[in-house]
C-alpha cells in the first residue's frame, strides 16, 4: 500500500501550469519538520515536493501561500529519467487530498456562545413552516 500523510509549511506558492490540452497541474513543496533532534539537539526539516492534477492543483494554488501550515495526503511516486549517460531520480508525493490543521488557541474549531444554537435550552426559534419535514 503506497500512502503518504504529511504535515509542514510551504516553502512557496503552488504554482499551477497547464498541460498543451488544458489539464492543470500545480507544483510545490513542503517543509516537514522531523519528530526527533539530531546529534547537536536540534530538529531537522525535510523538504518534499508534491504534485497536484487538475482542479486539485488549482483549489491548492487559491488557498496555500508560502509559510502556510497544511496537510497532504497523497502517494509516493519516484520518477526516473536517463540523460547523457546520467540516471536521475525524482521522488514528490502525488497528492490526493489537503487540509488546514486548526489551533484552538486561535479561535478556530471554537464555537462561540452566541452561535451555539442549543444555548437556550434547546429551544430554536423557528416557524413550522420553515421546516422541510
Amino acid at each position: 500500500m503506497n500512502v503518504i500523510t504529511l504535515t509542514g509549511n510551504a516553502v512557496k506558492d503552488v504554482e499551477v501550469r497547464y498541460t498543451p490540452n488544458g489539464k492543470a497541474v500545480g507544483n510545490g513543496t513542503i517543509a516537514v519538520r522531523r519528530d526527533f533532534k539530531n546529534q547537536q539537539g536540534e530538529y531537522e526539516t525535510d523538504f518534499i515536493n508534491f504534485v497536484a492534477l487538475g482542479g486539485l492543483s488549482e483549489v491548492m494554488a487559491n488557498h496555500i501561500s508560502k509559510g502556510d501550515k497544511f496537510g497532504i495526503t497523497g502517494r509516493l511516486q519516484i520518477r526516473k529519467w536517463e540523460k547523457d549517460g546520467k540516471t536521475t531520480y525524482f521522488t514528490e508525493v502525488v497528492v490526493n487530498g489537503f487540509d488546514f490543521p486548526t489551533k484552538a488557541s486561535q479561535g478556530q474549531g471554537q464555537r462561540r456562545p452566541q452561535d451555539d444554537p442549543f444555548q437556550n435550552n434547546g429551544q430554536i426559534d423557528i416557524d413550522d413552516d420553515s421546516l422541510p419535514f
